[in-house]
């Protein structure tokens, strides 16, 4: 059990470092320091196939990747309010992933990043 988040301590698979590797470089520009307020974290996953995807584990990986590249500070529902507006969606000549993080400290929908 990890001490810090109270998760279950798992080894991430060597697809996954790659993953977290390649998608870290794309993710810019960056704050000058980790978003430590309440925010919406919306995911839109352009999959290059209709083949089922758990929306729910593509979501906890950004969760953990905003937080290992330091654009969020922590991925608990302090910070993490929703996940309002994530979806899974297809475009098989551009596959990507789109991610809209707004404040929604005192009910204000403003985009941060």
């Amino acid at each position: 059990m990890n001490r810090k988040t109270g998760k279950p301590f798992i080894m991430p698979s060597k697809q996954y470092k790659e993953y977290e590797k390649t998608a870290a470089w794309h993710l810019t520009p960056r704050p000058a320091s980790p978003i430590d307020r309440e925010v919406n974290i919306k995911c839109l996953f352009y999959m290059p196939t209709r083949r089922r995807t758990d929306l729910t584990n593509l979501l906890e990986a950004i969760d953990d990747l905003l937080v290992s590249t330091g654009i969020i500070k922590g991925d608990h529902y302090e910070i993490v309010a929703a996940h309002d507006g994530s979806r899974c969606l297809y475009d098989k000549n551009n596959p990507r992933t789109e991610i809209i993080i707004s404040d929604i400290s005192d009910n204000e929908q403003q985009r941060i990043f």
